[in-house]
């Protein structure tokens, strides 16, 4: 392969690659992040390469698959020009110039190393059974020499892709579960803090920012003026009945009595919306719920509402609508500059315990980052 060869496939490689990440993250921000493979034994060893105990294997398949996707008759087996078979070109080059970065900017995903390719595992022509003998992670081994015996001789350009796009759910899933690291700084405006909520709140998410906000709002409420002990909360893609709480969020003493019930909406909130919480509310006895709302009152039903709240007042149920931007200003002030990093920190706290996406956990790290 000469020089302007392997350019032009490091090119293509990553432009495929970016491409098919930015698929496989809008499949995830829209809940259907599945597998791609059907094939229980050859995704499950897919599965286990890409969180290797041995780091060096979870760079292999990326690296193998995509180079085959950039160029079709390269042998995805190969890892140096020198390898007798045909189609041999030299792995450590792509691995380096577009998967270790990649790694970089997805959080050390696949485990941080600036050089997977010169390490021993990988200090032999290809991937194959054939040299198994100075790996020492046998079982490793055998996985990458299955999934990429298998790409191979298959030679398919659809069947690739699968196995590529599996590579990238996997890749993803573990990018989820990776820990983000919350940079809080030691003092903050009253100002600088809105604005971060503002910032981080700009991006549509199904109503997590919007809970993780609320939740770490109500939580410094109940520490710093003691009017409950704790506040429960569910994932966001969990209901109300699956979950067995009366709205998103529950601030509840230390009787275990629901004091007050926090629906969080992304939405407008309409009579809909309303009375469909309080039927929930009154089955579970709980007199006290506030509906915070993201952009108000939906205007079509903005006479209404007001109406119906009171109505409810005279049965027993207390009502109250507030804007979360409203209900952060007033929460910050009154708490005072002490509570400011605390709250900062509560908010990453909510997104890490109940599995945020990690696009949304990485945006609050990058907005802390910039305080």
């Amino acid at each position: 392969m000469t020089r302007t060869q392997a350019e032009k496939l490091l090119t293509k490689a990553k432009s495929i690659l970016d491409d098919w990440w930015n698929q496989v993250s809008s499949s995830a921000a829209t809940g259907e992040l599945e597998d791609a493979i059907e094939d229980t034994e050859l995704r499950e060893a897919v599965q286990r390469s890409l969180r290797s105990k041995t780091k060096t294997y979870r760079y292999v398949l990326p690296t193998q698959i995509l180079a085959k996707l950039a160029k079709h008759t390269l042998d995805c087996r190969s890892l140096q020009v020198a390898d007798r078979r045909r189609g041999a070109f030299d792995a450590r080059s792509l691995a380096q110039t577009i998967i270790v970065p990649f790694d970089a900017a997805n959080n050390r995903v696949l485990g941080g190393s600036p050089e997977p390719y010169v390490n021993n595992p990988l200090r032999v022509p290809s991937i194959s059974q054939q040299y198994s003998k100075p790996q020492k992670d046998k079982q490793g081994w055998a996985d990458l020499c299955l999934v990429l015996d298998t790409v191979q001789r298959k030679n398919d350009k659809q069947f690739t892709e699968t196995v590529f796009r599996q590579v990238l759910v996997e890749i993803y899933r573990s990018l989820a579960e990776a820990s983000v690291s919350y940079s809080v700084p030691i003092r903050v405006s009253l100002e600088s803090t809105l604005s971060t909520i503002s910032g981080f709140l700009t991006e549509k998410s199904g109503g997590d920012r919007e809970q993780a906000v609320a939740g770490a709002l109500f939580c410094i409420i109940g520490e710093r003026f003691g009017l409950y002990k704790t506040v429960r909360r569910a994932p966001i893609n969990a209901s109300d009945k699956a979950s067995g709480l009366v709205a998103d969020l529950e601030c509840v003493s230390e009787l275990s009595t629901v004091e007050l019930a926090v629906e969080v909406k992304d939405r407008e909130i309409t009579v809909a919306h309303i009375e469909g919480k309080l039927r929930n509310a009154r089955s579970m006895k709980v007199s006290e719920i506030l509906f915070v709302a993201q952009k108000g009152l939906a205007p079509t039903e903005a006479q209404e509402i007001p109406p119906r709240v009171e109505s409810e007042f005279a049965s027993g149920q207390n009502v109250y609508i507030l804007d979360l931007a409203t209900l952060a200003k007033v929460t910050l002030s009154l708490t005072g500059e002490a509570w400011r990093p605390r709250f900062l920190a509560e908010v990453g706290k909510q997104l890490d315990q109940y599995n945020s996406d990690i696009r949304h956990r990485r945006a609050w790290a990058k907005l802390l980052a910039q305080l």
